[in-house]
C-alpha cells in the first residue's frame, strides 16, 4: 500500500514540494523560485503560469529525490500563500491577468472608503478581519473593474476566481474541481467565519458574482483526484490549507493557548483558541485555523507582519550589503547591539496590530559609526520587535499570558535572532525540529483526509522538538529596546500621510 504523503507548498517567493513518510520524515524535496513583479509603488504581482510551472518542477524533483513514483503516494496536500488572487478562464484555465499578491496595497483607497462609510465593524463581525488591502475581496474587485471585459465575463460565468490553492487544484484536476478550504476562504473577506459559507451581504457589498467563487470545503477532506497528465496517475488531493494555518498544524499546536510564529517573507503568529471564534479588541484577526472532515472548525487569533524576511532580502537585493541571507547571523553576531539603530521595515505598510497601509519603512539612529553589521542586526531585531507587538496584543485579547512561542520558517534557523526573540518577548522560544512545518501540516492534514491517521492524537508524538532559547536579557535592557521601537513606529504613524 502507498504510504508516502506529498505536500505542495506554494509560497510567496518559491514553489516547493516535499515528500514525507507517515512518520513525518522528509525523504524528498524540490524547490524553485518564481519571479515577482513590482509594476508600481505598493503593487506586487505574480505570474500564475510561473507558479504552476515551478510547482510542477518542484514535484518532479521531490519525487526523484525520494526515489518514489506516483504509485507510492497515498495522498496529496496543498498549502499556499494566502489572500493572493487569481482570475482565470473556465474554458481554458488560462489566467486573464497577473495574480495580485497578498502584499499588494493598490486597493488602500478602496479600503479607506469602506472605513469612511462606517462598514468596517459589520465586515469584521462577519469575517473576523479588519478592512485592509491585504485581503482578497478588494483585489478581486480591482481585477473585475480594471481587466477589460472581466466583470461582464464573470457575470456570464466564463471566469473563475480563487486563491492559489484553488488555481492549483483546478490545474491538477484539469478543471474538474473548483474548490477551496475554510482557511483560505476565511482570508478573502467574503466568508462568514461562523457559518464557514460565502456571505450574501458581502458579495452584494463588493458586487462579486457568486458564480465566480469556489466551493468551500473542510481542510482535510477529499477535494478530488489529480489527472494522470498532472502527476502520473490519479492521486487523491486530501487536504488544502493556507500556509500559516498549515504551519500551526505542523507545529502540533492542537491545544487552545498554544502559539506559533512562522518567520518567512513576512511573519505570522497564530494562537489556537479552540472551537469558538474569539473576537479581537487589539486589532488581531479572528480566523479559521483548520477543519477536519465533519468536525467543528478550530479557530485562531492571528497577527500578520508584512516584512521580516523581506527586510533581509532588501539588504541583499536593494542595498547589496550581503550576498545571501545566511550572512546576517555572522554579521549580527559581530556587534554587541544595533548601535542605537532602529529599522522599521514598513515597505508596504504595517500589519498587525497597527494596520496602517500608508506608512513606509525607515531606519532611525544612523551615525558615522553605523556599519552594515549594525543595520543587519537591526533588521533581525525588527522581526523580533514586530513579533513582540503582536504577542502583547494576543495576550490582551486572550486574557492569558503567553508562556511559550513555537518558531519555524527559514529565519528560525538563525540562532542569534531566536535568542533576540526570546530576550525581547520574555518567553522561551521553542524551534521545531524541522523548519518545513508548513509542508508538514499539509501532509498531516492530507493523511487525516485520506484516513492514514485517525485524529490529531496520532500526530502529537510525531512532532520533533529542536533547540529552545531561554530569555537572558535584563528587564531594563528589554524595556529600553521596546521603548526605542515603539517611539520609531509612533513617529512613522504620526507623520503626515502615515
Amino acid at each position: 500500500m502507498p504510504d508516502l504523503l506529498l505536500a505542495l507548498d506554494q509560497g510567496t517567493t518559491s514553489s516547493r514540494a516535499i515528500v514525507f513518510t507517515n512518520e513525518g520524515d522528509i525523504v524528498g524535496m524540490g524547490q524553485y523560485e518564481h519571479p515577482q513583479s513590482f509594476p508600481a509603488d505598493g503593487w506586487v504581482e505574480h505570474d500564475p503560469e510561473a507558479i504552476w510551472e515551478t510547482q510542477m518542477a518542484a514535484v518532479r524533483d521531490a519525487m526523484v529525490h525520494a526515489k518514489a513514483s506516483a504509485s507510492d503516494i497515498a495522498a496529496v496536500g496543498i498549502t499556499n500563500q494566502r489572500e493572493t488572487v487569481v482570475l482565470w478562464e473556465r474554458a481554458t484555465g488560462r489566467p486573464v491577468a497577473p495574480a495580485i499578491v497578498w502584499q499588494d496595497r493598490r486597493t488602500a483607497e478602496h479600503c479607506h472608503q469602506l472605513r469612511a462609510r462606517g462598514l468596517e465593524e459589520s465586515i469584521q463581525e462577519r469575517t473576523g478581519l479588519v478592512v485592509d488591502p491585504y485581503f482578497s475581496a478588494t483585489k478581486l474587485v480591482w481585477l473585475l473593474d480594471n481587466v477589460a471585459g472581466a466583470r461582464e465575463r464573470a457575470e456570464r460565468g466564463e471566469l473563475a476566481f480563487g486563491t492559489v490553492d484553488s488555481f492549483l487544484l483546478w490545474r491538477l484536476t484539469d478543471g474538474a474541481v473548483h474548490a477551496t478550504d475554510v482557511t483560505n476562504a476565511s482570508r478573502t473577506m467574503l466568508m462568514d467565519a461562523d457559518k464557514c459559507a460565502w456571505d450574501d451581504y458581502l458579495l452584494e457589498l463588493f458586487e462579486i458574482p457568486r458564480q465566480l467563487l469556489p466551493e468551500i470545503r473542510p481542510s482535510a477532506s477529499t477535494f478530488g483526484h489529480t489527472t494522470p497528465r498532472a502527476l502520473g496517475r490519479e492521486l487523491p488531493v486530501s487536504a488544502m490549507v493556507g500556509d500559516q494555518q498549515a504551519a500551526t498544524f505542523g507545529q502540533a499546536c492542537f491545544a487552545a493557548g498554544m502559539v506559533k510564529n512562522t518567520y518567512g517573507t513576512g511573519s505570522f503568529l497564530l494562537m489556537n483558541v479552540g472551537n469558538r471564534r474569539a473576537a479581537s479588541r487589539a486589532r488581531l484577526l479572528s480566523t479559521v485555523a483548520w477543519q477536519i472532515g465533519d468536525e467543528w472548525p478550530v479557530y485562531a487569533l492571528e497577527g500578520s507582519i508584512f516584512a521580516t524576511g523581506a527586510a533581509v532580502q532588501w539588504l541583499r537585493d536593494g542595498l547589496g550589503i550581503i550576498a545571501s541571507a545566511d550572512e546576517t547571523e555572522a554579521l549580527a553576531a559581530s556587534v554587541q547591539d544595533t548601535g542605537g539603530v532602529t529599522f522599521v521595515p514598513a515597505f508596504v505598510g504595517l500589519g498587525a496590530p497597527h494596520w496602517n497601509p500608508n506608512v513606509r519603512g525607515a531606519i532611525f539612529g544612523l551615525t558615522r559609526g553605523t556599519s552594515k553589521a549594525h543595520i543587519a542586526r537591526a533588521a533581525l531585531e525588527a522581526a523580533c520587535l514586530q513579533t513582540v507587538d503582536v504577542l502583547e496584543a494576543m495576550a490582551k485579547d486572550a486574557k492569558r499570558p503567553i508562556r511559550m512561542l513555537r518558531a519555524d520558517g527559514g529565519m528560525a534557523s538563525n540562532g542569534i535572532m531566536m535568542q533576540m526573540q526570546a530576550d525581547l518577548a520574555g518567553v522561551p522560544v521553542q524551534c521545531a525540529g524541522i523548519t518545513e512545518t508548513t509542508a508538514l501540516g499539509a501532509a498531516w492534514l492530507a493523511g487525516l483526509g485520506a484516513g492514514i491517521y485517525e485524529s490529531t492524537h496520532d500526530l502529537v508524538p510525531l512532532w520533533k522538538e529542536g533547540r529552545t532559547f531561554e530569555p537572558q536579557m535584563s528587564l531594563e535592557q528589554r524595556g529600553e529596546t521596546l521603548d526605542r521601537w515603539k517611539k520609531a513606529v509612533r513617529c512613522l504613524c504620526e507623520e503626515p500621510g502615515g
